[in-house]
């Protein structure tokens, strides 16, 4: 079977820098959806479901967040794919041993499971600002490159490996305008808000998927 290659829609790309977004200062988590059936090469991440910004570690909020955000992708016809998440330091793109153990979770039952660290530093130089890891078949993650844009031609290694791009090239700069001018992260929440506060959407928050579908 060739490598996959991976497309992460507006949606996913928006909420995973929303969430690191609105708390900077702590390690961030979630899940990534998709309705691209099992067995395609060709991945699109359609959404993101933004989890901790708490209880990051392997707790039982975790499993349970975890639980309901499968749950919220099969009533919506879709599967979880993967796992993002970004670290309270901008200078650290390693995948966590937690990131490590949910992805190895997740490719018992996909095996095109995948997670996205966000690189901080890439995305304030325009780069699309993840960090691709795949689970290999010890169960240890290979890191791998993301670009703006799929490969006009492919190279020797797209041959070899999956291949990660971005739907829209200036997602980058259109995501960090809408920080910057319209804290649109303040509209997030993820399943530690919503803990506190039961009336935020953290599964679907509707209200930054309308604004998403405007930027």
């Amino acid at each position: 079977m060739p490598p996959h290659t991976y497309t992460v829609s507006r949606l996913a790309y928006v909420k995973v820098l929303l969430h690191a977004a609105k708390y900077p200062t702590c390690a961030v988590n979630g899940v990534l959806l998709t309705s691209s059936p099992p067995g395609v090469t060709d991945v699109v991440v359609s959404d993101a479901v933004p989890l901790l910004h708490h209880w990051t570690s392997l707790s039982p909020m975790m499993e349970i967040g975890l639980d309901l955000a499968g749950g919220y992708a099969e009533d919506a016809g879709l599967r979880i794919i993967g796992y993002y998440e970004a670290s309270e330091r901008a200078d650290d793109t390693s995948l966590g041993p937690v990131g490590d153990r949910v992805v190895s979770k997740i490719k018992a039952t996909s095996a095109d499971a995948v997670a996205l660290v966000l690189d901080a530093q890439a995305l304030s130089m325009g780069e699309a600002g993840l960090l691709p890891y795949t689970a290999s078949p010890s169960l240890k993650a290979v890191t791998h490159s993301f670009t703006l844009a799929p490969p006009t031609a492919p190279s020797a290694d797209s041959k070899h490996s999956p291949t990660f791009h971005l739907a829209e090239t200036d997602l980058p700069a259109r995501t960090l305008r809408a920080i910057e001018e319209q804290s649109l992260q303040q509209e997030l929440g993820d399943f530690d808000d919503h803990l506190e506060d039961v009336r935020i959407d953290w599964l679907k928050n509707s209200k930054v998927t309308v604004v998403v579908e405007k930027l």
